[in-house]
């Protein structure tokens, strides 16, 4: 399997699988694998031209992304896991979660959004910048294989996709069969009434609106985020113990 992962916890805890945003890398969930690992196996892959994974040629599509995702679980073996996605990631997986229902145990999504009409602002997702007041710039510089000069072209890219896609019906969340969390900061450039009406289409979902926080929410506000995320999995635990015949 092509690109870099990293996996913590107990090799026998239950499987946590965390999916990153656009111009991020498996440092930007610091905070969230900390608090997961003691309990969780947590496994963090790195999408190509992110992190330490290399770039590949072509644009970045959402397509490719829940590919890759099923192409990962495929080569470390996992049949289902509870997915937490940010940004990009949290895209992923609803997309993940609607086309491949049987691989999702449950649903994180924080801070993702349906369409890209919610920035016709022009207030996109921030990447790129001074690497000197952006850490995940310099973050990019010092990890990607690709080299510092190469942020342009994956910039160039992620805002050429966050133009055009995600399209996701909102009626077709409809068919998430996986208990779901959704989460998001209230001063994310996403509207907060996007962010509800994604949690009222999902059967059955959970809302979180943490305050105070914008859209890099998981790491502003890391203990609240962290905090929603475990109650969140634990209450799944607690449904499937009440389950059990006696």
């Amino acid at each position: 399997m092509a690109g870099y992962y990293e996996q913590h916890g107990p090799v026998d805890g239950e499987p946590v699988l965390l999916l990153h945003g656009g111009h991020c890398s498996i440092e930007t969930w610091a905070p969230q694998v900390e608090a997961l690992s003691p309990r969780y196996r947590v496994h963090a892959p790195e999408r190509p031209g992110h992190g330490r994974t290399a770039d590949r040629p072509g644009p970045f599509t959402f397509r490719a992304m829940v590919d890759d995702t099923v192409a990962y679980l495929d080569a470390v073996g996992l049949e289902r896991v509870h997915v937490v996605g940010f940004s990009d990631g949290a895209i992923t997986g609803l997309m993940l979660a609607l086309e491949h229902p049987q691989r999702v145990r449950s649903l994180v999504s924080i801070s993702a959004n349906l369409d890209p009409s919610v920035f016709d602002d022009g207030d996109e997702p921030a990447a790129g910048g001074d690497p000197e007041e952006d850490p995940e710039d310099a973050a990019y510089a010092r990890l990607s294989p690709d080299g510092p000069a190469h942020l342009e072209v994956v910039v160039g890219k992620l805002v050429a996709m966050w133009q055009v896609e995600p399209q996701i019906d909102p009626a077709d969340l409809a068919r998430v069969g996986a208990p779901t969390l959704v989460l998001a900061g209230d001063r994310d450039s996403i509207p907060t009434t996007h962010t509800v009406g994604i949690a009222r289409a999902v059967p059955g979902a959970q809302l979180c609106i943490v305050p105070g926080a914008g859209h890099l929410v998981i790491r502003e506000k890391p203990d609240l985020v962290n905090r929603a995320i475990e109650d969140f999995l634990a209450g799944l635990g607690r449904v499937s113990a009440s389950r059990q015949p006696v």
